[in-house]
């Protein structure tokens, strides 16, 4: 019942005992026998609001390795988590959408800058409301999203010199009949994420989620259980037209998670990875572009001040820089929000020279390398 006090030691010898155990028998460990009979049990005796979750639900579940979506950006290829995440797929289209524009001329202070990115946020937000979910169940236009004629064609939505008055969806090719309705999900910034590279090459980006602050506030053998399910649209119609990203069962909820490896020529050259509940887009992406555009280091770019706009409102971190720039978003039209954006990116740039890491100062993190 005692806050710990900073610089206290926190043993969690239940936590190192699941940890043995999986070590020992894998994911069977895991998904059967004893480990499972506490998750049912903690799911099922929860004091408010239990749950139904089975023993049959947990044997039934299956990891499923997918391919990942990549997308051309100046000369790199930007490769990240396909659906049911939504990440790849919208880092992809605002990076496509501000391509034809001259970003690194403009640079991280100008207002011109953030109204193309904010703008081409704001599109590619309109679609993945639209379109994205977990594509084993509901149809996607994957190829059409990224499309260059697609992008090239929405991009021209760009060229005013005011914010856009109002967004909707595009129309990407697509091989189905489509007719859908916007997404009405609920989704919380509670993430992590690291980036690794070894000294054999292998890259990993791995951003991991429990969804909402402590998850289910149900805890079992050492660790948190998740609170995925707001990551659906409660809402399964609007209008009549069905909602892509509406709960059912079996279905795996559309995430924001970008994990995303940058390649040249074949190589990584670039690992970066955010938190942030859906704000994860806009910080992914803007790390992108501080290292493509504005030639920051990996350090640059994750200290730099976050400006975020996904469904019009523009968001700008209190505290920093970025406040100047209010008054000149508002006169193009913006509404703005001055808040704190809790971003925890990690970036490693991979260079002939060796490995150069950033960790983002505002969470925890660190740079370690041999």
């Amino acid at each position: 019942g005692e806050p710990l006090e900073e610089g206290a030691l926190l043993k969690n010898p239940e936590y190192a005992n699941t940890l043995k155990s999986l070590a020992q028998n894998g994911t069977d460990g895991f998904y059967f026998g004893p480990i499972a009979n506490d998750i049912v049990a903690k799911v099922q005796g929860a004091s408010w609001n239990p749950g139904v979750l089975s023993l049959k639900d947990l044997a039934n579940y299956a990891v499923k390795e997918r391919d990942p979506v990549c997308s051309d950006y100046r000369g790199y290829e930007i490769c990240g988590m396909g659906p049911p995440s939504s990440g790849a797929l919208t880092v992809g289209q605002i990076l496509g959408l501000i391509e034809p524009f001259d970003i690194g001329a403009l640079g991280a202070e100008s207002p011109e800058s953030w109204r193309l990115i904010g703008d081409a946020s704001r599109l590619a937000f309109a679609d993945r409301g639209r379109y994205m979910a977990d594509i084993d169940f509901v149809p996607m236009p994957l190829t059409g999203l990224l499309d260059k004629e697609y992008l090239a064609q929405r991009s021209k939505l760009l060229e005013s010199n005011q914010a856009l008055e109002s967004v909707e969806p595009g129309m990407p090719a697509f091989s189905h009949a489509m007719r859908l309705a916007d997404d009405e999900a609920i989704e919380f910034p509670s993430t992590s994420h690291f980036s690794i590279v070894d000294a054999m090459g292998n890259a990993v980006s791995m951003t991991t989620t429990i969804e909402n602050g402590f998850g289910s506030r149900l805890m079992v053998r050492g660790f948190m259980l998740n609170n995925e399910l707001t990551d659906f649209s409660f809402a399964t119609h609007s209008d009549g037209d069905p909602i892509a990203n509406r709960l059912e069962p079996g279905k795996r909820p559309r995430s924001s998670m970008a994990p995303t490896i940058v390649m040249q020529d074949g190589k990584p050259v670039i690992v970066t990875g955010s938190p942030g509940g859906s704000r994860i887009i806009g910080y992914v992406a803007q790390s992108l572009i501080a290292l493509i555009d504005w030639k920051k280091s990996p350090q640059g770019a994750v200290s730099m001040p976050h400006l975020v706009n996904r469904f019009g409102t523009y968001d700008i971190e209190a505290g920093t820089t970025a406040e100047r720039l209010a008054p000149a978003l508002e006169a193009l039209g913006y509404e703005t929000s001055i808040r704190d954006l809790n971003s925890g990116l990690h970036i490693i740039q991979i260079t002939d020279q060796g490995l150069i890491g950033g960790a983002d100062p505002r969470r925890e993190g660190i740079v370690i390398g041999e």
